[in-house]
């Protein structure tokens, strides 16, 4: 019988066959298959020279030409590469349970020049301040035991969509315009609906949370959603409402829009959080973490949001609003909007909130582990393909963790020797 390690690297092999069956042309499986390898072997860059030197240490030159050509310039669909990955992941995460949440998230990676596709300067979540930056954008299943991105894409600045000497420059397609990053995480939410996974809600943090054209797009399709929100944003309190429109005087069209008076008007959730009575507040154990149980006091209310509801005919309906406010703190600190059912408790608000956290961990290994960020090239092809394929690799792993216990170092199959005093380009040490 093999040991786990050669079970291991079997697993691996089939299941890198089935991602090359999606590429159709046989001449791409060979590259496909240098390609995930070497994502999978240790080492502490990820570009395409190093890898072909870990995969292929006596061909480094040869291989280096094959990968470069089949992620940089090969038209294969990185879209049909992704479906097989999640068809991979789904069915482990299904034995653990249905999927809790679509994540939907961002990342930023820093660079350097302006040619690279998509950099601008921006707000970077690496860095925590505007910097010049690549952002994609993505949607993640999760649950308690795992998650990984299903769907990912680049956010394109409005400076690089109307650019067209820059955009034929990195290969932007014609049919891509400037979508911003919510509208960018609705396609790819209606993307993977459309493709029948079972439904599960949408988390997501402010960045997403604070517009309500968001918020009301899940709700007209009926997805429910636990986001993030701003302490600007203004709700009627418990039990509150617009005012009807006023009554019909004969004259004119009879008025159709709710009002507000300079008295009978709606607040911030900030404020409404300190008019909250003691007994509204409660602590909340969401998850075991490595330093004990993850708790903090939150309340949870029903309210209506208002946004602009002046504007409309009938007010919005009622939502869950949750308060984040650790003892200890002079004011809150977090808060969402959830469609969730007025059934859902406490704990399912809370646990739903926090899976978004499950995220950043999926990209710091995507980034230190794969490479996610090591993409050396500039084109929008090559960008998508790299990522693709090592959201691919992070499946497998991912599946691997949910099936066999206990999980193993990300980088786990064995490396060949690379050539004495082999130095890739750009690298101030062997890879």
């Amino acid at each position: 019988m093999p040991n786990l390690g050669t079970a291991r690297a079997q697993r691996f092999h089939a299941y890198v066959e089935r991602l090359s069956t999606a590429l159709g042309h046989r001449d791409r499986h060979g590259p496909l298959r240098a390609y995930v390898t070497g994502l999978c072997l240790p080492g502490e860059r990820k570009s395409i020279e190093p890898m072909a030197a870990r995969v292929d240490p006596r061909h480094v030159r040869a291989r280096h030409q094959s990968m470069h050509h089949f992620v940089a310039n090969a038209a294969w669909d990185d879209g049909a590469v992704l479906r097989a990955a999640r068809e991979t992941v789904l069915a482990a995460l299904a034995r653990h349970g249905p999927v809790a949440a679509w994540v939907v998230d961002d990342t930023g990676m820093p660079k350097k020049g302006r040619h690279s596709v998509g950099v601008a300067r921006q707000y970077c979540g690496v860095l925590g301040k505007q910097d010049n930056c690549q952002v994609a954008v993505s949607l993640s299943w999760a649950h308690e035991r795992a998650s990984v991105p299903v769907a990912y894409r680049l956010y394109l600045p409005e400076t690089w969509a109307q650019d067209r000497r820059r955009r034929r420059a990195a290969g932007v397609p014609d049919a891509i315009e400037f979508r911003t990053k919510w509208q960018i995480a609705l396609e790819q939410v209606a993307q993977i609906a459309a493709e029948g996974v079972p439904a599960a809600p949408v988390v997501a943090d402010a960045g997403y949370g604070v517009v309500t054209a968001f918020r009301d797009a899940l709700t007209a399709q009926a997805i429910p959603y636990v986001v993030g929100i701003s302490t600007e944003t203004t709700v009627w309190a418990p039990g509150r409402a617009p005012l009807p429109p006023p009554k019909y005087r004969g004259h004119g069209r009879p008025p159709t829009l709710i009002r507000r008076t300079g008295r009978h008007r709606p607040l911030s959730v900030r404020a409404l959080a300190q008019q909250l009575p003691a007994r509204a507040w409660r602590t909340v154990t969401w998850r075991a973490g490595t330093r004990g149980a993850m708790r903090s006091r939150f309340a949870a209310v029903r309210v209506r949001p208002a946004h602009r509801d002046d504007w409309r005919s009938t007010p919005r309906l009622e939502e869950w609003l949750l308060i984040e406010w650790p003892r200890g703190e002079a004011a809150p600190i977090k808060y969402w909007l959830s469609t969730l059912p007025p059934t859902a408790t406490s704990i399912d608000l809370v646990r739903l909130a926090m899976l978004r956290w499950r995220i950043e961990r999926d990209y710091q290994e995507l980034k230190d582990e794969l490479g996610l960020d090591h993409f050396e090239g500039r084109g929008w092809r090559g960008f998508h393909h790299h990522a693709s394929l090592c959201i691919a690799a992070y499946a497998f792993l991912a599946a691997e963790r949910l099936t066999h216990f206990p999980p193993e170092p990300l980088a786990f199959l064995p490396a060949p020797r690379l050539p004495k005093r082999f130095i890739p380009r750009g690298a101030p040490r062997a890879s």
